[in-house]
């Protein structure tokens, strides 16, 4: 229980974290987003290096990127990640944070989509009936507002390619994204370099604050990832997917109630499809993970049963 009970409350801390990073990024916005992301990439190879430096593990790192198959599969990860990453910064310091919250809200139907076309995954008829009411959201919002929600489908494609990609990798998750910005590094300092080196000079070292909160993307985008994980090891996926929905929750509440991006009659009957696909989802992945585990507990007993030594009658004097 208390393994449990710390699982949840780590999970919850992460995402609460993910959720409400959009307030720190919104503070960052006198900072053009591809130099903010590039000193995110940097400070949190720093982080990582630090983290992975005390456990006595920076050769797992060593060894992830010199090994040639796993470098091209890791780079690719990166490329998706990195992309994920820029678009969140620019859709908070562009006023569309509400749109950001929904690619996160319909990733998970996106990741169950590309399961299905890419490696041929089943889909039950729940799973289609969630990934069509999400569709429809899409198409709401494209109709009613006369946009493509091209934020949303991005942030959510990429969030999806990469968790397809990260099935290739068989490593930790610290060990990966340290990877990632392992990889993504050199281009982070000569992008900062060249804008440092421009006319105009780049943000760090212009204000001590500013400065500061450069440096602290590296442990904001770092620390929830571990505590994700933490969390993760400890409880059922059912669970892991279900509690995920506070980080686009809470980003959906910055955005409207702290930021005031427009929320109209259109984006809450979008938005209402949207949720009642994750309710059906959510409650379908429930029931499969049960019995799952049910199944699991079923084969154990029946092992037990099988290899339990039976009387020898014969042996009777």
């Amino acid at each position: 229980m208390t393994d449990t009970r710390n699982g949840v409350l780590a999970l919850i801390a992460a995402c609460c974290i993910w959720g409400l990073s959009g307030l720190f990024y919104k503070t960052l916005i006198g900072v053009p987003p591809h130099e903010v992301l590039a000193h995110r990439t940097f400070w949190s190879l720093v982080f990582f290096g630090l983290v992975l430096g005390l456990q006595g593990r920076l050769h797992v790192l060593w060894r992830a990127v010199s090994n040639w198959t796993s470098f091209k599969v890791i780079a690719a990860a990166a490329l998706f990640i990195s992309t994920n990453w820029f678009l969140f910064i620019w859709s908070i310091h562009a006023g569309r944070a509400t749109e950001a919250s929904m690619g996160y809200y319909i990733f998970p139907l996106v990741a169950v989509l590309l399961g299905r076309v890419v490696l041929g995954e089943r889909l039950s008829t729940t799973q289609w009936v969630a990934i069509t009411l999400a569709a429809l959201g899409v198409t709401t919002l494209t109709i009613g507002l006369h946009i493509v929600p091209w934020i949303s489908l991005v942030l959510a494609s990429t969030f999806g390619m990469y968790g397809l990609i990260k099935k290739r990798l068989d490593l930790g998750p610290v060990v990966s994204v340290s990877a990632e910005v392992l990889i993504l590094c050199p281009l982070a300092l000569a992008w900062l370099t060249y804008i440092h080196m421009g006319q105009g000079g780049g943000a760090f070292g212009r204000d001590l604050t500013e400065s500061l909160k450069l440096m602290a993307s590296g442990p904001i985008t770092a620390l929830p990832l571990i505590l994700f994980s933490y969390g993760a090891r400890r409880l059922t996926m059912s669970t892991v997917g279900i509690v995920q929905y506070i980080n686009p929750t809470l980003q959906f509440l910055v955005a409207v109630t702290i930021f005031g991006e427009p929320f109209g009659v259109v984006h809450m009957i979008a938005f209402a499809l949207i949720w009642t696909a994750l309710a059906i989802y959510s409650s379908s992945a429930y029931t499969q993970d049960r019995a799952r585990r049910r199944a699991v507990i079923v084969a154990g007993a029946e092992v037990v049963v099988s290899t339990k030594p039976s009387s020898d009658l014969s042996a009777k004097p």
